[in-house]
């Protein structure tokens, strides 16, 4: 069972998501604005937070800005809801940290599964021994992404998401991946995520290594996908 906060004015919706997650099995607790929003959260996060893009006094886009900038929040998971449906709106949605983007009206059934998905991704694992490139540094039992060495090291910020996608490309270097084969091996629910989602991600981890100067680590290749090379690679290619 997993504790869920709905923060959505609409009283009908609302409550027609309420129950079917109580009847899923979870347990649910209701807000109706930005503000009763913040305070639920600030009270004990939830596994995970349904979040209406439109509300009263504050967007559901600036929550998410905000609960991804503060580090009890940061891996939060979020899944957002909207009746913007353009690929702009969804875009905007994961940039402000949304781990999935449901447009209005959805099934309960396809909820419900986008919900086993983010739960699933975010639930805690061991996923092996530190891997280093060009003098990153990603440990997956920390959760920590660095450059450098000794008094020079510098801690990268970086999403969950991003965090998983580097951890990949990291143990998969000089290989180019297809966004559905990225999806399938990073996300492992593509059937619920557009491929262009992947691109979202990407870019944020390119500006999340920015401040290492690692970002060309990531190379696009044209109308294929992404690969992870090293500055030895591309020099010598």
């Amino acid at each position: 069972m997993s504790r869920i906060l709905v923060v959505e004015d609409e009283p009908a919706i609302a409550e027609l998501i309420a129950i079917n997650l109580r009847h899923a099995g979870h347990e649910v607790s209701l807000a109706t604005s930005a503000e009763q929003a913040q305070h639920a959260v600030g009270v004990a996060l939830p596994d995970l937070l349904l979040l209406d893009w439109m509300l009263p006094g504050e967007s559901g886009l600036n929550l998410a800005r905000r609960w991804r900038a503060d580090a009890r929040t940061r891996e939060l998971p979020i899944i957002m809801l909207t009746a913007r449906a353009q690929e702009g709106d969804m875009i905007m949605g994961l940039d402000a940290g949304a781990d999935d983007y449901l447009s209005k009206p959805f099934s309960p059934k396809e909820l419900l599964a986008r919900i086993r998905a983010v739960l699933r991704r975010k639930a805690p694992n061991t996923l092996g021994e530190a891997v280093e490139m060009d003098g990153l540094r990603l440990d997956p039992n920390t959760r920590r992404v660095s450059h450098g060495h000794g008094q020079l090291q510098q801690e990268l910020k970086i999403g969950a998401t991003e965090f998983r996608l580097l951890h990949f490309l990291m143990t998969h270097p000089e290989r180019v991946h297809s966004r559905a084969q990225l999806l399938d091996r990073v996300w492992g629910d593509h059937v619920f995520i557009e491929e262009r989602t992947v691109d979202v991600h990407v870019k944020r981890l390119r500006e999340a290594l920015a401040p290492a100067q690692r970002s060309d680590l990531i190379e696009t290749v044209r109308g294929v996908g992404y690969r992870m090379t090293s500055s030895v690679g591309r020099h010598a290619a």
